[in-house]
């Protein structure tokens, strides 16, 4: 999410876009953007004092410690859905890297893996779908979660499921948990977001942009799509013409 805003801010600069202009990835516009602003009031009201607080508390070593902790247990889904997509070197590498970090980084506290040239992967059950050739659909906002698409939303299911948090049996300690991984994700967006509130734009559009960019990007592992590598022939042929 933090590139996610990242490419939102580089993508958009001070321009905006009239209304009118639709997009047709986005048929359901009217009910995403309520859903947008009932999200973003939800996070205004509870989620972001709460991580401007956590921000301002807690060492920049200690959210290191605690943002490796949760990314080492996010390896496991990496892994899962790489060897789903075939490819078995680096579902390979992120079984190394989660051995490493675990035994070697103190249960992903350090990440040790990283310096030894074990690449993190960034892989999700949506991925996978586009990779076997399941299209993308209609963008869908979440309630209380945000951008998604249709095939992206039921995906996470998966990915919840996989995930090592789902198999921990003291509900509460599970819950803390999740909890305080919500609040780490929130609070490393507060300082790409505060750049993004200062400028000119379509918030809403930014973001749907930035995301479905991004998802396109990761589900071709930055390949050019059809309709890039046909401007792209286009671009060519101009440039031989020329």
């Amino acid at each position: 999410m933090t590139t996610l805003l990242a490419c939102a801010l580089l993508m958009t600069g001070c321009a905006t876009v009239p209304p009118e202009s639709k997009d047709p990835r986005d048929p359901w516009e009217s009910y995403n953007r309520a859903m947008f602003q009932f999200n973003d009031a939800v996070d205004r009201a509870v989620l972001k004092p709460v991580a401007e607080g956590y921000d301002r508390v807690t060492p920049q070593p200690v959210r290191t410690g605690i943002g490796n902790f949760f990314s080492n247990l996010g390896d496991v889904h990496n892994m899962a859905n790489n060897a789903l997509q075939f490819k078995f070197h680096d579902a390979a590498s992120d079984l190394t890297r989660l051995i490493m970090n675990t035994s070697f980084g103190v249960f992903g506290l350090f990440d040790v893996a990283t310096p030894m040239g074990l690449e993190k992967s960034n892989e999700d059950f949506g991925q996978t779908l586009g990779s076997w050739g399941v299209p993308s659909g209609p963008y869908f906002v979440v309630p209380f979660r945000g951008p998604s698409t249709v095939r992206d939303a039921p995906a996470e299911i998966v990915d919840a499921r996989i995930h090592p948090l789902y198999y921990h049996d003291d509900v509460a300690q599970r819950n803390v948990l999740v909890g305080v991984r919500l609040v780490d994700i929130r609070a490393g967006l507060l300082p790409t977001e505060r750049a993004l509130e200062g400028m000119a734009v379509d918030r809403y559009m930014a973001i749907r942009n930035a995301y479905l960019d991004r998802r396109e990007y990761l589900v071709t592992d930055g390949a050019p799509s059809d309709a890039q590598r046909d401007m792209l022939r286009e671009l060519e042929d101009w440039d031989d013409d020329f």
